[in-house]
């Protein structure tokens, strides 16, 4: 459930635009969906963890706001990163 350190390397180098970019709004998606689909398969192991329902509903809320500052400033961008990451919009 946890993020190692490899996997986070590994959603960097896949996502950043250029060599320096380790934090983009492409990488920070990436990262965040990551966590979200983790939570969620741990939500359906242990139904009544509202903790972790709650944290999962603020990481939900922060990527939906990074995809909406992507989709605003950079269309193309955005759409891009949600086929890749096959995301519904």
């Amino acid at each position: 459930m946890v993020l190692t350190t490899q996997e986070k390397r590994t959603l960097i180098e896949q996502y950043r635009r250029n060599d320096k970019d380790s934090g983009g709004t492409e990488v920070q998606v990436a990262i965040l969906t990551h966590e979200v689909r983790a939570l969620t398969e741990h939500l359906k192991r242990h139904r009544k963890d509202f903790h972790t329902q709650r944290g999962l509903l603020k990481k939900v809320g922060r990527r939906n706001r990074l995809l909406g500052y992507l989709r605003r400033t950079e269309p193309t961008r955005y759409l891009e990163l949600i086929e890749k990451l096959g995301l519904r919009r």
